[in-house]
């Protein structure tokens, strides 16, 4: 069975030292993570038409149909960061390493003629020569 692909840009992001933040101050470290992703990070990766495909305590991936989207929202999302940083001591500061892959992935699965779509997708990305499948709710 041949399956349609498409070209995707994948962002994966997560914090830099995060056992150590959480180590040194769970609640904290918590808080501040929470709000970056409800003030800055979702908001710019829905102005950038990203789609985020799945997260981690301190990461998450990201699909964009475009590089450029996905290169601009996380240029964004380390400016802001790096300007909330700006007055915070330099253990308490939240980091994020952010990598972009560029590749084809399988297109999503249209709603059945019966009307039932899929509850579940699997998609495989390839991002550093490595297969990885990651599971996530289709909408």
């Amino acid at each position: 069975m041949n399956t349609t692909r498409r070209l995707a840009a994948i962002l994966a992001a997560d914090v830099a030292g995060y056992s150590r933040l959480i180590g040194d101050d769970e609640e904290g470290t918590l808080n501040r993570l929470r709000s970056i992703r409800a003030e800055v990070t979702d908001p710019k990766i829905r102005e950038h038409r990203g789609r985020i495909v799945k997260t981690t305590g301190d990461g998450l991936l990201v699909e964009f149909t475009s590089v450029v989207d996905a290169l601009r929202c996380a240029s964004e999302i380390q400016s802001v960061v790096a300007e909330g940083n700006a007055n915070a001591a330099a253990e308490k500061c939240i980091e994020f390493r952010i990598g972009i892959n560029v590749g084809r992935t399988p297109a999503r699965r249209p709603a059945s003629r019966r009307g039932r779509a899929k509850s579940r997708e699997t998609w495989t990305l390839r991002w550093r020569g490595m297969d990885s499948n990651f599971q996530f709710r289709a909408r």
